[in-house]
């Protein structure tokens, strides 16, 4: 029972990641706040502070209409004008940086809020404008609530100039980009910090039982702990054969394990694998690496001509294969000393191996850019001295590959001699 209220709060969490979550929220607050102040009012919270403090109410009827009114359509106004500058400046980014980003800032929690404060505003003054009785005298006016719809349409006037800046700054590359890049360095941290690995804690799984997945889509989280206490119960190991974030289709083979297992301890070991459509880079930081290097690939496309933000990119990615550097290629699960499930990530001769192809095919010709590769892989290699030595080679081998494009594409010797020179 225990875990099927985790799955359900699982999939409740995933929730949040949905643009129309936050809007959906808040326009439920806006309503609920609308029948307390329709109970206040019936309970003549407007005729206590009309005969106590009759600044802080209206009392004309004409005045509390028009200015509903105008709030209404005021706000359907600027909501409008918000988020059709939105799709314009994500297409923007689409044309000029990557599709890749459009989730990371479609996603912005504040820009949604905005959206919510907006909407909740809306229907606030709808439902109090509906409730003044035309024909009733100013001790039946809820002038009370009306002064709250002159508090909230300040507020949207204030979140609405702080959304034109807000948009104005996130769709500067370097802020994408080093948004990405603290996003996906808090993710590798914490997986540092929190792995465990040693080789000889878990057997060889070659002739292990194989499950395939019933479902497809992008693999956006598994839940292992709750797998390791399923795989204790059963006395029995688990091997997660497919690597988080990568696409999973249906039929392929989701995990092992150490001997067979009933349909529903199956059943219950799948419903802890979450598929998605999409991708997060908070679930998989990998997505940080294609991310960035979309935008230094696309930086150098003759439409857009801007090494400048290539170089920006490469120095994002020099840190974070840094950091990967420190990462093991696998991570094990243990409960009370002993490894019940062994999670496979994608190793870093494959990542860097990706990242490098893709900017070796299209930035091959640009000598600067080239000697910035040569000099991110150089900084690799002395990282790789002090934290995992077996990635060396790896990082050779890209630097020779490297040069070697470069000398088919760059014709000056004199350009090419001086990359081998810092090689």
């Amino acid at each position: 029972m225990k875990d099927k209220l985790l799955f359900f709060f699982r999939k409740m969490y995933r929730l949040k990641d949905k643009i129309a979550f936050y809007p959906s929220l808040l326009a439920v607050l806006g309503f609920v706040f609308t029948y307390v102040m329709v109970y206040l009012e019936e309970r003549g919270i407007s005729k206590y502070l009309l005969e106590s403090f009759p600044a802080l109410v209206i009392n004309n009827t004409e005045t509390a209409r028009s200015l509903l009114t105008t709030f209404i359509g005021g706000l359907i106004s600027i909501m409008v004008f918000s988020f059709s500058m939105v799709m314009i400046l994500l297409n923007q980014a689409s044309s000029n940086f990557s599709p890749r980003l459009l989730p990371g800032l479609i996603s912005n929690r504040r820009h949604q809020m905005i959206l919510g404060f907006y909407i909740a505003t809306i229907l606030y003054c709808t439902f109090i404008l509906v409730y003044i009785e035309p024909d009733g005298d100013k001790y039946q006016l809820p002038g009370f609530a009306v002064l709250f719809a002159i508090f909230f349409m300040v507020n949207c006037l204030a979140a609405f100039i702080y959304f034109i800046h807000s948009i104005s700054q996130e769709i500067q590359i370097n802020n994408i980009m080093d948004k990405i890049f603290n996003i996906s360095k808090q993710r590798m941290l914490y997986l540092i910090d929190n792995e465990k690995y040693n080789k000889d804690d878990f057997p060889e799984t070659d002739i292990w039982k194989k499950h395939t997945s019933k479902q497809s889509g992008y693999l956006q989280n598994v839940s292992l702990e709750n797998i390791a206490k399923i795989a204790k119960e059963q006395e029995v190991k688990i091997d997660v054969v497919v690597i988080k974030g990568l696409f999973v289709s249906e039929g392929i083979t989701l995990f092992k394990s150490e001997k067979a297992l009933d349909d529903e301890v199956i059943d219950n070991i799948t419903e802890h694998f979450d598929f998605s459509k999409s991708e997060l880079i908070e679930d998989n930081y990998v997505l940080a690496f294609k991310q960035i290097t979309e935008v230094a690939v696309k930086a150098m496309s003759p439409g857009i001509n801007d090494p400048g933000t290539a170089l920006n990119a490469i120095d994002y990615l020099a840190q974070l294969f840094s950091l990967r550097i420190k990462k093991n290629d696998k991570s094990l699960i243990y409960i009370d000393h002993v490894a019940y499930v062994s999670m496979a990530t994608i190793d870093f001769k494959t990542l860097i191996f990706q990242v490098m192809a893709e900017l070796r095919t299209y930035c091959k010709q640009d000598v600067v850019i080239v000697e910035k590769l040569v000099m991110m892989l150089l900084h690799l290699k002395n990282v790789a001295k002090k934290e995992n030595k077996k990635y060396h080679d790896i990082l050779d081998e890209e630097i020779t590959n490297l040069i070697l494009d470069a000398e088919e594409a760059i014709t000056n010797k004199r350009d090419i001699n001086f990359i081998k020179s810092i090689s």
